[in-house]
């Protein structure tokens, strides 16, 4: 499991590597030399995409989304487990629903090609499935291992 998730941090780092140098060229080809680059704004906003939606599911395993939890922490544990149970549970029945959907989304639009790079837009909104898919996958496997609030143990995704 640990290899999964350093992989999927190294893509994210290079994928960011890969966003700054395109934009660093951009930025010099067009000010330094005169001749913009054209597929550089197209290929940063399909990286762009791809980093969101990757780095979602680290902010999900590392348990670094927004979480306004102001009432629930007045309430006691027991009722605080059950509350975080049944948000977990949505969130995978809500998370599945999303992937699904985006993935039929990114197979009507497969014909469709970006501008300059001729790119499929699949392959742009297929982001949001492997994004959604990844964030119900981690909390699947919390619910799972009956581990559903910060408090309680939750290093076997990292080790």
């Amino acid at each position: 499991m640990r290899a999964l998730f350093k992989t999927l941090d190294l893509v994210g780092g290079l994928l960011v590597a890969a966003l700054v140098t395109i934009t660093f060229a951009a930025v010099i080809a067009r000010y330094a030399l005169g001749a913009p680059l054209q597929w550089t704004e197209e290929m940063s906003g399909i990286l762009m995409i791809w980093i969101v939606f990757l780095g979602a599911i680290g902010c999900e395993i590392e348990r670094r989304h927004l979480c306004i939890d102001i009432v629930t922490l007045l309430l006691p544990e027991r009722v605080q487990k059950v509350i975080a149970f049944l948000v977990a549970l949505a969130s995978v029945v809500l998370l599945g629903m999303m992937a699904w959907l985006s993935y039929k989304l990114a197979e009507s639009a497969a014909l469709k090609k970006t501008q300059i790079l001729k790119i499929s837009w699949f392959w742009l909104d297929v982001a949001v499935t492997v994004g959604a898919l990844g964030i119900a996958l981690v909390i699947a496997y919390r619910l799972l291992r009956g581990s559903t609030t910060e408090r309680e143990e939750d290093d076997a995704l990292r080790e």
